[in-house]
């Protein structure tokens, strides 16, 4: 039987009963539109059929991602580092220990930033169950023990995230491959581990674990970071080889098998073999039982909800954010989505510009990047300039001993305007907000270049970079204006 929750939506009693929120999903963009709602006047109700809330980010994404790739580089600092006179030595690890320590930090924020919340604004509550679209005011909640619940509301947020996408290779669902939330959690560290994928997951995931001391082929369909300017692919490759790690492009499997110890994979290059599999090919949107065909909600042919720069959708008092949406896969987006949501649903009138947002991918060197590339201007017909810094002449990266990578800054040829920047190099996620907030305000690259920077920070290569475009930093003093 259905248990019905009625919400008043019909205007002539709104003034009297405060607006009424209905949230799919817990994550980063949920949450935030959840607390900008409750501060409009709203009542918010959360709906989440997952048996922890807080998505992606804090469960199995970006705490437990980072927590395993600083333990890895400690590791290998310990194991080599670029200074005469200390010693290098082999690290004692314990997978075990580190692995019961990124369980706690994510409990720990867990609570802090998701569970504390709701229990200290009346405002918000959280009903447990899988959500489908009755109709354009209604969803059904289906709940652990089979009973259903009837919601209505006069808003609607889909913040229902995304999942892995597995590649329909034969004999892979017969294996017990690794996602990323396996890999980040196992206690276990494989011999060698093999990673079907080149973009920000794989790569982050299959350094850490050869620094831990696993042995680690990737697999690449195309090359590492194809979607990125080259040189960032090109010379992240260069990297990783350096550190051990086997890179295969242009490689595809055709067969993975999986004999109880052993998993074996028919490929283009021949056959491969390793204990581990990580299957790490990009996230699909979790839209397809929501039941959109019942709204006739608009999607795009991966079924990501498409939403304008207010996040609406095509039905006027239904929004989505986070990775379920058209928007980029990036908590940081998901939560501005989710708040300018929250700040539209009850009156207001915010939008989200993507044009300045900045992206770093947690290799070590990182890579951080802003605005467009070369071949995104050209094909806006914006005829480009631009000067590639190589991190040898960084100082800070000289006096660190540290200077694999690169800036990349690219103007707009008229104008002189910086309008992108590709950066590798070690802790360059640190750099990459300057160039934000240099193409934010429409910056010349000569005004770039004559800002004061102070000596002996990787963040001034921007600086040296912008210089670069009227002269030789090589017979620049060491901290030349």
């Amino acid at each position: 039987m259905t248990e019905v929750s009625r919400c008043c939506s019909d205007e002539k009693c709104q003034s009297d009963k405060p607006l009424q929120v209905a949230i799919i999903g817990s994550g980063s963009a949920a949450f935030a539109c959840a607390i900008k709602a409750a501060e409009g006047g709203a009542e918010v109700t959360l709906i989440e059929g997952a048996e922890v809330i807080g998505g992606c980010c804090v469960n199995i994404g970006c705490v437990p991602s980072k927590i395993l790739i600083r333990a890895a580089q400690l590791a290998q600092q310990q194991r080599s580092n670029p200074f005469e006179g200390v010693a290098d030595h082999s690290p004692q690890i314990s997978r075990v220990l580190l692995a019961k320590q990124q369980t706690a930090r994510v409990e720990e924020l867990r609570q802090a930033k998701y569970l504390n919340i709701l229990q200290s604004n009346p405002a918000l509550k959280l009903l447990k169950g899988w959500a489908r679209f009755q109709d354009k005011n209604t969803f059904i909640v289906k709940k652990a023990d089979g009973s259903e619940k009837a919601i209505k509301a006069d808003r609607i947020l889909i913040a229902s995230g995304s999942t892995p996408i597995i590649p329909p290779i034969p004999g892979l669902d017969k294996t017990p491959y690794w996602t990323s939330t396996e890999a980040l959690f196992s206690e276990q560290l494989p011999e060698h581990l093999i990673v079907i994928g080149s973009s920000v997951i794989a790569l982050e995931i299959a350094q850490a674990y050869r620094r831990l001391g696993s042995e680690v082929t990737i697999l690449a369909r195309h090359h590492l970071l194809y979607k990125e300017d080259p040189l960032l692919g090109e010379e992240l490759t260069n990297c990783f080889e350096k550190e051990g790690i086997k890179v295969c492009n242009q490689t595809q499997s055709s067969e993975i098998s999986h004999d109880g110890k052993q998993f074996t994979l028919v490929t283009n290059v021949g056959t491969l073999s390793s204990d581990a599999l990580l299957i790490s090919t990009g996230r699909r949107a979790n839209t397809e039982n929501l039941g959109l065909e019942n709204i006739n909600l608009k999607t795009d042919e991966s079924g990501r909800i498409i939403v304008s720069e207010k996040m609406k959708t095509n039905v006027k008092h239904i929004y989505a954010a986070g990775d379920c949406s058209s928007m980029p896969q990036y908590v940081y987006v998901a939560a501005a989505a989710g708040s300018r949501a929250g700040i539209n649903m009850t009156g207001g009138d915010a939008t989200l510009d993507l044009s300045t947002m900045p992206a770093v991918i947690f290799t070590d060197p990182q890579v951080a990047t802003v605005g467009l590339t070369e071949t995104e201007a050209k094909a806006q017909g914006i005829e480009t300039v631009s000067r590639v810094l190589d991190m040898e002449n960084v100082p800070r990266a000289l006096a660190n001993f540290e200077t694999d990578g690169f800036i990349k800054l690219v103007i707009e040829k008229n104008s002189e305007q910086l309008i992108g920047a590709q950066i590798l190099a070690h802790e360059g996620g640190e750099l990459i907000q300057t160039a934000a907030l240099a193409i934010k305000n429409k910056m010349k690259i000569t005004e770039l270049a004559d800002q004061l920077f102070p000596y002996l920070t990787m963040v001034e290569g921007i600086k040296l970079c912008a210089q670069t475009f009227n002269k030789d930093v090589k017979e620049l003093s060491c901290c030349a204006g």
